[in-house]
């Protein structure tokens, strides 16, 4: 009867956890959205916290997470995934929430294998913070 009664109880308690992730809205990502990707143009121009950009480096802009940050960029068509740093501001085109360089969209699968091919463009992401960043600029004289 006991045994019974605690698994009576434990089926009551899963039930309950899954309805709340379900409630609350749970989720492996700490932001889900559209990523594009950015470099011919750019390259060389200084970002938003103060460092020279390359194209071809490992990076991504972010409207508003803090300088340094750490990410995992998953793509949720594909299921690759790539880690970045953002030291960059945007996308500033609405309903995006990640622009990365060409060299990580590269490796997402994103972008061709040169800059003039683009490759797919934008696909859907999720983003889950590493490591939060200190917002560090770079001084520049």
């Amino acid at each position: 009867m006991q045994q019974m009664l605690w698994a009576a109880l434990g089926a009551v308690l899963l039930t309950a956890t899954v309805l709340a992730w379900q409630i609350v809205g749970a989720s492996p990502y700490d932001e889900v959205g559209v990523a594009s990707w950015y470099g011919p143009g750019f390259d060389g121009n200084t970002t938003a916290n103060g460092e020279i950009f390359d194209m071809y480096a490992i990076s991504a802009a972010h409207k508003t997470l803090p300088f340094g940050t750490i990410l995992r960029v998953t793509d949720l068509e594909t299921g690759k995934s790539v880690v970045v740093r953002v030291n960059d501001r945007g996308p500033f085109v609405k309903q995006r929430i990640l622009d990365l360089s060409f060299g990580a969209a590269r490796l997402l699968g994103l972008s061709g294998d040169t800059p003039q091919d683009t490759g797919r463009g934008i696909t859907k992401v999720g983003l889950k913070v590493l490591v939060w960043g200190d917002n560090y600029y770079v001084e520049r004289p």
